[in-house]
């Protein structure tokens, strides 16, 4: 990836002006939006160009590959290729386990190129599992808990609202039951990001994530300290045509048009069949 010699380096929004010093900025996107990559990686290589200098956090990388990205930088300090290919997951993961990371390559090229920390910030879907089936106890220990604030009850709107985005997320088609304790993991795997961005925001953090992840309301910046959520910035990439009733949950919203794309539900039934 080239840098930005030679250009003139403007902000296309407002908002591109706190991307700098201890800023915590959540980029949201809906994984599958090759334009939502595309407005990401030009606000960042803007902000970049322009001397900020975050952590990259990716909720695509499960936080057990931390020890594979730094050793991946010790061989080949500036091979995209071969850090990639310590992280990703085999052929033969689980269906949706793979992410596309021709969409993500950039992104760590970013952090290659600026040689700033990249950072494994996701829950595995072994964890999250578990903690679905048996609770949090069965992952994180009782200071572990604490330090995520995981030990406390979650406020009814809080867990009414998780629960109604898991819910509209699987087209309606989950057991109402379930809904709780798929509830419980997702709030696991947004506290152990936020837990994960805390380490590294004293140089600021960009965290590379879905749109339920950067929610103001329920996502990350709920699990931040107030000092840390004072200092957030929370952007979702959204469609056009999507339900407006959620913009109130991000800082900033920035629409794309809808990528094509089969329709999710029809896809997402067909594979409850086949189980």
């Amino acid at each position: 990836m080239g840098a930005l010699a030679g250009c003139a380096i403007t902000p296309q929004h407002d908002w591109e002006a706190r991307l700098r010093g201890n800023a915590i900025v959540l980029l949201g996107e809906l994984h599958d939006n090759a334009e939502h990559h595309r407005e990401r990686l030009a606000v960042l290589q803007r902000a970049f160009a322009a001397g900020w200098r975050p952590a990259i956090a990716m909720e695509q990388i499960d936080r057990e590959r931390q020890t594979d990205i730094d050793r991946a930088r010790q061989e080949k300090p500036r091979d995209v290729e071969h850090l990639i290919s310590a992280i990703a997951k085999p052929a033969k993961a689980a269906p949706g386990a793979n992410w596309n990371w021709g969409y993500y390559r950039p992104f760590i090229a970013l952090a290659l190129q600026y040689d700033v920390p990249l950072v494994a910030v996701n829950l595995s879907n072994a964890d999250t599992g578990r903690i679905v089936r048996e609770g949090y106890a069965a992952v994180f220990d009782a200071d572990t808990l604490r330090r995520l604030r995981l030990d406390r009850p979650v406020l009814a709107a809080i867990q009414a609202a998780q629960e109604r985005e898991i819910d509209v997320g699987h087209c309606n088609a989950l057991p109402a039951k379930t809904l709780p304790a798929m509830a419980r993991a997702q709030f696991a795997r947004d506290a152990v990001m936020a837990d994960i961005i805390a380490q590294h925001a004293a140089r600021g953090v960009v965290l590379i994530a879905g749109n339920g992840h950067v929610r103001r309301d329920i996502g990350v910046p709920h699990w931040l300290s107030s000092e840390l959520r004072a200092r957030t910035l929370a952007v979702g990439y959204l469609e056009t045509g999507s339900d407006a009733a959620r913009d109130a949950a991000f800082d900033v919203v920035v629409r794309t048009a809808p990528a094509p794309r089969e329709d999710p539900c029809v896809v997402f039934r067909q594979r409850l069949k086949r189980q």
